[in-house]
């Protein structure tokens, strides 16, 4: 059974990995999904694919992390579909280096896209859920967001703060029938990393599919029910 059919879903740093393919995958299952992303290019391929497929997906070009960006998409949304029903937070990228080589420029432009980015989007987006008592949002964070490592710090430090982020708004929405929900993943096959994409060391990792599929899980669930933390991790990773 689906409950995607005619919900709006917006999904940040939709035009490869992960929100690419739950873009499709939302789509798919009757959704109208509007793609924001930095990359035209790729955005331009996304809309391709979606047209030959006949597939609800419009594009839109915009950094999270710019206040104007985050609250162009909202309208967007509301223009081409009326409502909002589901956001999806999943921009983000990682640096990994010892403390003392991340520069302050790395700190900033990491922290604006992981943590200030969510911030904006979700800012932007909840007076119009408020105001409809319903809605979604659902935030893609990591397993580091539970644990630290070496060489981590600058990524862990933003993925914390997505888990606090996302604990408190969880508070702040439930009396306005809000769903707030965090998904923590382990090793995902994908860009994110510095081996890139089908990389014979990430065989047995998590695909894009099957992150989309967890976050398809999350938001095709009744109105009376939310799942608030899902963490999923490939079985070779030792959590």
């Amino acid at each position: 059974m689906t409950f995607m059919n005619n919900k709006t879903i917006i999904i940040t740093g939709a035009s490869r990995g992960i929100g690419r393919a739950t873009a499709l995958l939302l789509a798919e299952n009757g959704a109208n999904v509007v793609a924001m992303a930095r990359n035209n290019d790729e955005l331009t391929a996304l809309a391709a694919e979606a047209a030959e497929a006949q597939l609800s997906i419009k594009t839109i070009r915009g950094d999270v992390s710019v206040e104007a960006d985050a609250q162009r998409v909202i309208d967007f949304a509301l223009a081409q579909f009326g409502r909002i029903d589901v956001l999806i937070n999943n921009a983000g990228y990682g640096i990994f280096k010892n403390v003392e080589d991340i520069t302050v420029a790395e700190w900033d432009d990491l922290m604006a896209t992981n943590a200030r980015g969510m911030f904006l989007m979700t800012k932007a987006a909840l007076p119009h859920l408020k105001a409809q008592m319903s809605g979604h949002i659902i935030n893609i964070a990591s397993d580091v967001a539970k644990r630290t490592f070496a060489g981590g710090s600058l990524y862990t430090a933003s993925k914390y703060a997505q888990e606090a982020f996302t604990g408190s708004l969880r508070k702040e929405t439930r009396a306005f029938n809000v769903k707030v929900s965090a998904v923590y993943s382990g090793l995902v096959d994908s860009h994110f990393h510095d081996k890139g994409h089908g990389h014979p060391t990430s065989a047995n990792w998590l695909k894009n599919q099957d992150m989309a599929q967890a976050i398809f899980y999350i938001a095709n669930q009744p109105a009376h029910v939310v799942i608030d933390e899902l963490m999923i991790h490939p079985l070779e990773q030792d959590y």
